[in-house]
């Protein structure tokens, strides 16, 4: 049996755009991926905090130190730009896997969305 724990998180980070017209998916700048362990193309929960929207999509590449957090396609419509988002992925692993495992989760900087060192 495995359960479905949480893997990687991206906390408050703040949406710099929205494109309706991109086919899908949220782009994420890729130093923030890196922080986060999350991969292009992973499947992620998105819950923005100030509407209480929740929806999956897909992570895409963005510029490594951008900041860039943009939904697309669909999801645009979720979102304004400046709302303050929760990224979230999940893995299966056994139980006592799970017992052992520490996510990695990312705060970054309010301002500009990019870790601070």
């Amino acid at each position: 049996m495995t359960i479905e724990i949480l893997k990687s998180k991206i906390h408050r980070a703040q949406v710099t755009d929205a494109n309706l017209n991109y086919i899908g998916s949220i782009t994420i700048d890729e130093d923030l991926m890196d922080a986060s362990g999350m991969i292009e193309y992973e499947k992620v929960q998105v819950v923005n905090n100030n509407n209480g929207e929740r929806f999956e999509t897909y992570v895409i590449k963005g510029e490594r130190g951008s900041g860039v957090i943009c939904t697309n396609g669909a999801a645009a419509r979720k979102v304004q730009v400046g709302d303050i988002l929760i990224i979230t992925a999940y893995a299966h692993m056994t139980p006592e896997e799970a017992k052992n495992f520490k996510p990695q989760i990312v705060h970054p900087n309010p301002k500009t969305n990019l870790i601070d060192k």
